[in-house]
């Protein structure tokens, strides 16, 4: 049963779509669901054939990386988890992490080499965005990244079982290169910023279409309306 929390995202979400300001999209695709991680850093997988063979790659770590380790727990599968922003670095390197658990301290782009990141409006947030935030006192960086192809071609993977993106904003263009190289993955987990000014919504609706003439069929949508879960049929 949803918890509140849950449930209070649920109706601002479902009023923001009848407003116009949001989407409401169907599920997809049925198959088993788990939804794995803290409550504010929670996705959903399938987790039919995941297993310690898995091939599972994070991207965006921030300082949450309960998702992750619920994985290797589960599964017993090795977790690659990728962000090249400096409060992410220096948290992670804080940590004590198993040893599945594979840090990588750049990022996903749609071109190897490296891109400014903006530091987020609120200093007590963590996550760098590619797209300026507002006002905001503290400097951009610049950090390496890139193609999703080049980082399985350096890490020797021919394909991945579960891909996750939680790259504020940086997502269409990347799942625009991973269309075009018909990289093979299997469920893929992404956070959508349309509820961002200077993205908009017919960007992710856009981005839907054309994972759907792929194959990617939607299978959860969380409760906020802003991850979803697609699985490749």
């Amino acid at each position: 049963m949803e918890n509140l929390k849950n449930q209070v995202r649920r109706v601002r979400h479902i009023y923001r779509s009848w407003q116009g300001r949001d989407l409401h999209v169907r599920i997809q695709e049925r198959c088993t669901k788990v939804s794995l991680g803290h409550d504010n850093a929670s996705w959903c997988v399938c987790p039919d054939e995941l297993s310690e063979e898995s091939v599972v790659y994070s991207f965006g770590v921030g300082t949450d990386i309960s998702f992750d380790l619920e994985l290797i727990r589960r599964f017993g599968t090795i977790v690659h988890a990728f962000d090249p922003t400096p409060r992410s670095v220096a948290w992670v390197q804080s940590q004590e992490l198993p040893k599945k658990f594979i840090f990588h301290d750049y990022g996903i782009g749609s071109q190897d080499g490296s891109v400014v990141f903006h530091p987020p409006e609120n200093s007590n947030f963590v996550s760098y965005s590619v797209l300026p935030r507002g006002r905001v006192t503290a400097p951009p960086v610049e950090a390496p990244v890139s193609r999703l192809a080049t980082i399985m071609k350096k890490l020797g993977h021919a394909k991945i079982d579960v891909l996750k993106m939680d790259i504020e904003g940086a997502e269409y263009e990347v799942l625009c290169d991973l269309l075009s190289c018909k990289v093979p993955v299997r469920q893929l987990l992404v956070e959508f910023h349309h509820r961002w000014r200077d993205v908009g919504l017919d960007r992710t609706k856009s981005a839907i279409q054309d994972l759907n003439r792929a194959g990617f069929r939607i299978f959860h949508v969380s409760a906020s309306g802003e991850e979803y879960s697609f699985l490749k049929v």
